[in-house]
């Protein structure tokens, strides 16, 4: 590696025994596994932003595991005991989260989840489910999870009526990182940010990574880049941008809670008394398999349309900022966690659901670098 001292690449870049690509949920999640099973290991995570890249500081903190109607969507692409698994797994993933890292650190609240329904028709075939559904996710929750609610919000242009779940939650995005980054320092894990991998080499009992300061080998490599996954190796996954905007502070603001529409594609939340509404990819799938970080006149002009039309109808209101995150997906909802040569491992398509799952798939990640 040209530029750097010898004292650099002897405490930085020398005998590293784990590598993670990705300093996002799953990336120091994994790190702070690997800690836990290797108390002396060398452990380094490496991050292209300033910040971790893609999703995990961009969400809109939603402690979910899926509406009613995305559930019941699943059912038709996936067996029953697949989506049984993928909300035992969203639904274990917060409590892992919140037991972490503490529920005051990371802002959380229960205030429920909560789908509205921009028709009937929607709203009948949700609820058609609503018993089956309840009954196939008995095993997962300590009680029944789906309930038809009043619409006490005052929504419009929607049916006067929710299905929700008092065990969905929101956390501050921003503090769960900050808190993340914080016990990853203190268990003296290596933060690099800034240094792009733009490919690896498996060799033999080690792998070289090439990274835009230069080479360095590593025993393992552990690779939790989500959405950029594509770029590094072939796997059932491909970006998905999904952009959100924010309000300035609204006085007397009495929504409280995370709420779904249209199986999950749009969502929107409480804020510090603002509102947050982001989503709306389903308008323009394949212009939205970016990972460009911008916001569109079409998304954009749509999510304006719900906000003044559905969620705030009588209420003016002012955007105070918009941003877009990178979420990884793929034909199938679960994440895949594999080995991809003998010595690198991947932990990616976390579905949208990174805030959910990505601790748990951090510590398989983990467990498969033995």
């Amino acid at each position: 590696m040209k530029g750097f001292s010898y004292w650099e690449l002897q405490s930085w870049f020398t005998n590293v025994d784990f590598c993670i690509i990705g300093s996002g949920i799953v990336g120091l999640n994994c790190a702070l596994s690997l800690r836990e099973q290797y108390p002396k290991a060398k452990i380094m995570v490496l991050d292209k932003g300033i910040l971790p890249k893609g999703a995990s500081t961009k969400n809109a903190g939603f402690s979910c595991f899926g509406s009613i109607s995305e559930i019941v969507a699943d059912l038709k692409s996936h067996s029953q005991q697949e989506v049984i698994d993928l909300v035992r797994t969203r639904w274990e993933g917060v409590q892992l989260l919140k037991a972490r890292l503490g529920e005051k650190a990371i802002g959380y609240q229960n205030n429920g989840g909560y789908e509205v329904f921009f028709n009937q028709e929607d709203f009948q075939n949700s609820l058609d489910h609503l018993d089956p559904v309840n009954r196939m996710l008995e095993e997962v929750f300590p009680s029944t999870p789906f309930h038809v609610y009043p619409n006490r919000f005052q929504f419009e242009n929607c049916v006067n009526a929710y299905i929700g779940s008092p065990f969905e939650g929101q956390i501050n995005t921003g503090e769960m990182m900050k808190r993340l980054i914080y016990i990853a320092q203190s268990e003296e894990i290596q933060l690099l940010y800034g240094m792009e991998v733009q490919s690896f080499t498996q060799l033999s009992n080690k792998v070289q990574i090439h990274t835009s300061e230069g080479d360095f080998d590593t025993s393992k490599l552990l690779i939790a880049t989500n959405g950029f996954a594509s770029q590094m190796f072939k796997e059932d996954i491909k970006p998905a941008r999904a952009q959100v905007m924010i309000t300035k502070p609204i006085d007397n603001l009495k929504i409280k809670g995370v709420f779904h529409m249209d199986e999950g594609y749009y969502y929107f939340r409480n804020v510090d008394n603002r509102i947050l509404i982001g989503g709306a990819r389903n308008l323009d799938f394949k212009a939205e398999e970016s990972t460009v970080f911008e916001t569109t006149d079409k998304i954009i002009n749509q999510l304006h349309k719900v906000l003044s039309e559905v969620v705030l109808p009588h209420t003016s209101y002012e955007i105070d900022h918009q941003w877009s995150g990178i979420m990884g997906v793929g034909i199938q909802k679960g994440p895949i966690v594999k080995a991809l040569s003998d010595d690198v491992y991947c932990g990616v398509r976390l579905g949208g659901m990174g805030v959910a799952i990505g601790s748990a798939v951090g510590a398989q990640l983990a467990n498969l670098a033995h």
